[in-house]
């Protein structure tokens, strides 16, 4: 049993399962606009099935196929794919296990869901590949996350309204901004390596003013969807909330790189539940 309890903590760190809550408060915002309040139990179960899965898909193949370069970053040789705690193929087949529930917890969904369920999981794998040959896989990423709003709206309307494409690529450069940021601690790893990431090609003065640009596009991006989603004062609310806690990371990055974890982690932890909070408290005024 120990055993079993040690093998689980291994794969939760591997995948750092708790940062699950970067995407799912953006499915569940989608889901309960689409729905326009409740959704069920059936639907909130499949969509953190979803996310879980294929976030728990991407970061496997990631971990598995980083070996190579994760050994020897101070940063991330003591990661379980790394020290010993589990070979590749206990990884590949977690990576594989993942994927097949998420295809097929979209069957279960609906025809649309089960359709792009392939499609989604090949943008997700990609962004393991990116930083071998482009400085784009910030975007990449931004990209993956910013499909959950999409997804969202998708599993309960079989349908992608325009509101859900602009929350989207909001969540986008939210997660291309903080990944900007984030990055920022492997910039001499990067250049050493030759690996292509924003800092080590145009160093920290442009990664932070592009990454504070970003985020202005994010602000501007989930105004439209507040105005376009027919929202009230309270979304109005969590767009402003937004701008300050995207204010005080970058804040606290630009005093000190020591803080990035904090940012990274806490800060964009608290913003989506923040927003998600907001919309339903919208919902429930109005």
């Amino acid at each position: 049993m120990k055993r079993i309890a040690k093998r689980l903590r291994d794969f939760n760190e591997l995948v750092m399962f708790q940062h699950s809550v970067f995407s799912l408060p953006f499915i569940f915002i989608a889901m309960v606009v689409s729905a326009d309040g409740w959704f069920g139990f059936k639907l909130l179960i499949l969509g953190a099935l979803a996310a879980i899965s294929a976030r728990n898909t991407a970061m496997g193949f990631n971990r598995y196929v980083d070996r190579a370069y994760d050994i020897h970053n101070p940063r991330t040789a003591n990661r379980p794919s790394v020290d010993g705690r589990l070979d590749g193929s206990s990884i590949a087949i977690f990576t594989a296990v993942n994927a097949v529930v998420f295809v097929a917890v979209a069957y279960m969904v609906n025809e649309l869901a089960f359709a792009v369920s392939i499609p989604v999981l090949i943008v997700l794998l990609s962004y393991s590949y990116f930083k071998r040959f482009s400085s784009m896989a910030h975007i990449v990423l931004g990209i993956s996350l910013g499909l959950a709003p999409m997804a969202g709206a998708i599993a309960v309307s079989a349908f992608v309204p325009l509101w859900s494409i602009y929350l989207s690529i909001g969540v986008m450069f939210w997660v291309a901004g903080f990944d900007l940021l984030y990055s920022l601690q492997d910039m001499e790893f990067d250049i050493t390596n030759k690996l292509h990431s924003i800092p080590s090609r145009y160093g920290s003065r442009v990664t932070l003013n592009l990454s504070l640009y970003f985020h202005f596009l994010t602000i501007l991006f989930w105004g439209l969807f507040v105005h376009e989603a027919n929202l009230g004062s309270v979304a109005q609310l969590g767009v402003l909330l937004s701008i300050l806690m995207l204010g005080y990371e970058h804040y606290l990055v630009r005093k000190d790189f020591n803080t990035i974890d904090r940012a990274f982690f806490t800060v964009n932890g608290y913003l989506g539940f923040v927003f998600f909070g907001c919309v339903i408290l919208d919902k429930v005024i109005r």
